[in-house]
């Protein structure tokens, strides 16, 4: 599924406020959560391309998580339109469609989790969307094997009695039950352990090996760098940079002034460039960097 923002902009005064407003002349806040914002979203224009890995960064207030509210219909734009293969989410019963296709997984996913059985935590979706009881079964295994948890230990326990890491594998497999093509993530290793951490990371990056479409919202540089075709920058409710990994990262003056950082190696490389290294790549991970400081050091000894 393409899912396309056409010129979107997004006001949190909706409805009577913005009847109120006309007569005078409308204003855009210089800060997307400033508070007295009007515009959360401005003018914003890309495409998510079905089977990419995108990563949304910005600073707080930035509009990342407006942003990807948008992207099933839980919110609709005040101007411009968010198409999914073409349809407009805006018209009446395309949104409830697409959210069979859009899986959208809060910050926190955890916190929703609200029934009495891992099983029917992660049948609630499919059994919204009308499936039969065999069906649904099916679902909730496979979603549950998808995300590393035992059908046969986990599925009559409490999702309450589970460890923090465990609870945020059956809500992301209560999303997966659902057999989405697209799935959104806010934040999805915020407060997890190293180890469940790079767990979790590693999961989302067999989801995308297997065809899925990625939408990750993240303030690790390193992990957006990492994982992601390409990486969209917010700042203000705008897009600041949209691009690969590598040329978003190569300006690191730009992003320092909306707030971010480039990965550490990268931001390493450059001051090692600085000091008279020739570092080629155009994007830097601790293993490539490593290697090349090795080789440069090797060279520089034998010249010695």
């Amino acid at each position: 599924m393409r899912l396309a923002f056409e010129d979107v902009s997004y006001s949190y005064e909706g409805g009577e406020a913005k009847k109120k407003r006309k007569g005078r002349a409308d204003r855009q806040a210089d800060w997307g959560n400033a508070p007295d914002a009007v515009w959360a979203l401005r003018q914003v224009s890309f495409a998510v391309e079905p089977g990419e890995f995108l990563g949304v960064a910005g600073h707080t207030g930035s509009g990342k998580s407006t942003l990807i509210q948008h992207m099933n219909g839980l919110v609709h734009p005040t101007c411009g339109r968010v198409l999914a293969d073409g349809r407009d989410l805006a018209e009446k019963g395309v949104a409830s469609d697409v959210r069979r296709s859009v899986g959208l997984v809060f910050q926190y996913p955890e916190n929703q989790l609200f029934a009495n059985t891992v099983y029917d935590d992660v049948a609630f979706g499919p059994r919204n969307m009308g499936l039969d009881a065999e069906e649904v079964d099916r679902r909730v295994r496979e979603g549950l094997e998808l995300v590393g948890l035992s059908f046969d230990e986990l599925s009559e326990r409490s999702p309450f009695d589970l460890s923090g890491g465990q609870q945020r594998r059956v809500a992301f497999a209560g999303v997966l039950a659902m057999e989405p093509a697209v799935l959104v993530l806010d934040e999805p290793v915020a407060g997890l352990d190293p180890l469940s951490r790079e767990e979790f990371l590693g999961l989302i990056r067999e989801l995308h090996s297997d065809g899925r479409t990625i939408v990750m919202v993240s303030h690790s540089m390193e992990d957006l760098a990492a994982l992601c075709d390409r990486i969209l920058v917010l700042s203000e409710g705008r897009v600041f940079r949209l691009g690969t990994p590598a040329e978003v990262f190569a300006d690191a003056p730009a992003l320092k002034s909306v707030g971010l950082g480039a990965p550490a190696p990268q931001a390493f490389a450059s001051a090692l460039r600085e000091e008279g290294f020739k570092l080629d790549r155009p994007l830097y991970n601790e293993k490539t960097l490593a290697a090349d400081i090795a080789a440069q050091m090797k060279g520089r000894g034998g010249n010695g």
